[in-house]
């Protein structure tokens, strides 16, 4: 009995360590399938910069168009949507108080026309018979000061007259530029206040033939882009397009987004069939020069360690790691200028997204 107890107590030992072994072996083998590599090659590359960004309008294609009189709104022309063109009439502010003001300083003035033309004849009157010694001069001074005050009169209702005429051209509100009425603040029958601090706004135009894109670009990569630069970009709405633009400015002042330098990178566009709105989300393609016959390596085959640029290199069935100076890349391979030789066998971790410039 006991030999028989020794047999299948070994035979369990190494049954277990069998198992211990194949389990090791199971849970190493997916991971040596997944090592990909490959070799460093010379290559072309036509250089890119891969940004974010966002369509905004240009200055002075989004207005803010607002009433600078006080009133109910008589007549609302404009719905969001509408394409309006420079000029057209937008809303109307009830006019009847205005028009009667105006009137009022008309009627003002022709009384006070009157009282001139009589003030000119007494004056002319006065100075004949003073040279004639039937007056004395006191009598022409008083004649003149009477014409004086009435010239005073007519002119100071003339310009209350342009006033109130002015007033009342500010009833109509108008179009100050071509574009689509992004928004409408008010409502036919509202009343609102305007004052030299608060002027209300009516309607905001937008000309969606003046837009351009912000794109935020990396500090590592502004210093390759210049005016005149070639850009694509696409955006969600239409992800099967590609719009084109030119890199048109560059601010000077940086950004911060998430502890990450970006300039913005300024993109003239295009916008004829209107697709392109403000505020729409872009990911742009900044074209640079070309780069001919140079070391590349997969981009995805980079990561950071330490705050430098490395790769993993497949050395006598050994993983070596190496630090690496990148130069240009495009979409999908990278420059490197020191760091590894032509032919090195590069381990791609397929789960490792690729560094950031």
């Amino acid at each position: 009995m006991k030999k028989w107890l020794f047999i299948v107590i070994i035979f369990i030992l190494i049954s277990g360590a069998a198992l211990v072994a194949y389990q090791q072996r199971a849970s190493h083998e997916p991971q040596a399938k997944s090592l990909q590599t490959e070799k460093v090659t010379r290559r072309d590359i036509a250089s890119s910069v891969q940004a974010t960004g966002v369509i905004r309008a240009q200055i002075g294609a989004e207005v803010k168009v607002g009433a600078r009189i006080s009133g109910r709104v008589e007549r609302l022309y404009a719905n969001i949507g509408d394409v309006v063109s420079q000029g057209q009439l937008l809303a109307q502010i009830e006019q009847e108080d205005l028009k009667a003001k105006v009137n009022e300083a008309r009627m003002n003035l022709r009384v006070t026309l009157a009282n001139l033309e009589l003030a000119r004849k007494t004056l002319t009157r006065m100075e004949n018979l003073y040279a004639q010694d039937f007056v004395s001069r006191d009598k022409v001074d008083v004649a003149e000061r009477d014409y004086a005050t009435a010239q005073a009169q007519a002119s100071q209702i003339r310009e209350t007259i342009k006033f109130n005429t002015t007033q009342l051209s500010y009833a109509d509100i108008h179009a100050p530029i071509d574009g689509v009425i992004a928004s409408v603040a008010t409502q036919q029958g509202e009343t609102v206040s305007a004052s030299a601090q608060n002027v209300p706004t009516f309607v905001t135009i937008v000309d969606l033939n003046r837009l351009e894109v912000y794109a935020y670009v990396d500090e590592t990569d502004i210093g390759k882009i210049k005016p005149g630069t070639l850009a694509t970009f696409s955006v969600d709405s239409f992800p099967e397009t590609e719009f084109k633009g030119t890199v048109s400015a560059i601010y000077p002042k940086a950004t911060i987004q998430d502890n990450v330098i970006y300039y913005i990178t300024v993109i003239s566009i295009d916008n004829p069939a209107g697709k392109l709105k403000p505020d729409m989300t872009v990911n742009a393609t900044l074209y640079l020069n070309k780069r001919d016959n140079v070391l590349t390596v997969p981009s995805r085959a980079i990561s950071r360690e330490g705050g430098k640029k490395v790769v993993k290199l497949l050395a006598a069935d050994k993983t070596v790691t190496k630090s690496v100076k990148t130069g240009w890349k495009d979409s999908n391979y990278t420059e490197v200028v020191e760091g590894v030789q032509e032919g090195d066998q590069i381990i791609i971790d397929a789960g490792q997204p690729a560094a950031k410039e």
